[in-house]
């Protein structure tokens, strides 16, 4: 068997490098040889690989990887603000002072688009929400809404409008009046409202009729409580009049902000409208953890807000 010159030193000169090969008068060796060659040209005019650079390519490529990552989670987490900003956002209700419409531990969907744009809008705690909204549009009597409160701008509350701009709104008797009529109420049987620590009181329950025919339930526990009678107060340009459908138990635009109540709400603190409670989970409710299952309100998800 002839056996070929021992190796032989080949010059890859594209690449300024020396790869010490062996070299037969055979022709198909002679083929992978050049192939050989050819194929570590190739990657040394793309790479020019240097001892360790396979190492810092690595890292090149894990840094690109996470930058991929990072601009996806960020894409996601804009998205998110974008729709919470423009569309819509969910809230649960942690209190009882809109029963019956809304119980403790309803979640709550608001629309924001119903009323236009405000930094109110924005899904951060604003201080100050500014009076300037974008394609602002005044609310409905009787609609529920989300509003940013004006004592503390980082705070979501929940009421019912009741009175718009230029409305005279007075409690006679615990009797709503707008503008010097009084409200129609017909009496439902007694309801019970639940208290924060999952406790029940009765009260009394009325189907209240607004002068635009929106109609709704409130609870009051008697007739002439303290915020049962009221002086009459005209609703200034730029706000609205709000209320609790819980009427002895809620904090609203009958008590002044600096008593901790709403008083007059600037339109540029609304949020949105709330047409829809996704779920419903009376976590107050007192008991073990059957009890706390059977707190599951199946009847309440998915339900219209009114």
């Amino acid at each position: 068997m002839q056996v070929e010159p021992g190796p032989k030193l080949v010059s890859l000169a594209a690449s300024g490098k020396w790869l010490p090969i062996f070299v037969t008068a055979d022709a198909a060796r002679h083929n992978i040889v050049t192939a050989f060659a050819d194929r570590y040209l190739s990657r040394s005019r793309t790479a020019r690989l240097a001892p360790g650079s396979e190492e810092k390519t690595t890292v090149a490529q894990e840094k690109r990887r996470w930058k991929r990552e990072l601009a996806e989670y960020a894409a996601i987490i804009a998205v998110i603000l974008v729709g919470r900003t423009a569309i819509a956002e969910a809230r649960y209700i942690p209190s009882a002072s809109m029963e019956p419409t809304l119980l403790i531990g309803d979640e709550i969907i608001s629309s924001k688009f119903s009323y236009g744009y405000s930094v109110a809008s924005l899904p951060l705690g604003v201080v100050h929400a500014g009076d300037s909204r974008i394609f602002g549009r005044l609310p409905k009597r009787g609609d529920v809404v989300t509003f940013r409160w004006p004592g503390d701008g980082s705070e979501v509350w929940v009421k019912r409008v009741i009175g718009l701009p230029g409305d005279r709104i007075q409690m006679i008797g615990g009797v709503l009046h707008i503008n010097g009529e009084a409200v129609k109420e017909t009496p439902e049987p007694d309801g019970a409202v639940e208290n924060d620590d999952g406790s029940t009181q009765p009260a009394l329950r009325f189907l209240e009729t607004l002068p635009n025919g929106v109609t709704h339930q409130i609870y009051q526990f008697s007739l002439d409580g303290a915020l049962s009678e009221t002086e009459e107060v005209v609703v200034p340009p730029g706000n609205v009049f709000v209320m609790g459908d819980d009427r002895d138990d809620s904090d609203d635009s009958r008590v002044p902000v600096a008593e901790g109540g709403v008083g007059m709400l600037p339109v540029a603190n609304l949020i949105g409208r709330v047409d829809w409670i996704l779920g419903s989970w009376d976590f107050a409710a007192p008991g073990g953890i059957v009890q706390k299952i059977e707190g599951v309100r199946l009847g309440r998800f998915f339900s219209r807000v009114r």
